[in-house]
């Protein structure tokens, strides 16, 4: 099963601040230790709102609606992710525990949330093979 560990965004990485370079080795180490344990699939951190793009659907087969970046609350905004694929709740849970606090400040919060699969989606089995194929597929692109 796969988590992503959330990185909730703070004013400093809205601001576009980089983090320390003893975070970013603190992270680095993380990162790594998940790889040796094989259950990274990725991680990456994100710019600021301030170049995004929120696009929403207000009305049912309507035309989207575009709004461009900053969003204001910080806290409402990703500033980064982990995806980890791990056999149960609890291991994901010991993992985000071991994530350094992501902006090194005390403010770091992070939000884990499991990733659903094809069939907690639907018991269509051409749509679970198409799902399945695709993802067959990723997993390869991403081998090195």
């Amino acid at each position: 099963m796969k988590f992503m560990m959330i990185v909730k965004a703070t004013k400093d990485s809205e601001a576009g601040k980089p983090p320390s370079p003893e975070l970013f080795e603190a992270m680095m180490r993380f990162n790594e230790e998940l790889a040796k344990a094989g259950v990274l699939v990725a991680a990456d951190g994100l710019h600021p709102s301030s170049g995004a793009i929120r696009i929403s659907y207000p009305e049912p087969g309507g035309k989207p609606t575009i709004v461009d970046g900053p969003f204001t609350e910080s806290k409402e905004v990703i500033a980064g992710y982990t995806l980890i694929e791990v056999r149960s709740r609890e291991e994901a849970i010991e993992w985000a525990l071991r994530m350094p606090d992501p902006h090194g400040l005390g403010e770091g919060q992070i939000e884990l949330r499991q990733v659903f699969e094809g069939t907690d989606l639907t018991d269509d089995p051409k749509m679970l093979a198409a799902h399945d194929a695709l993802s067959a597929e990723l997993k390869q692109r991403n081998q090195p």
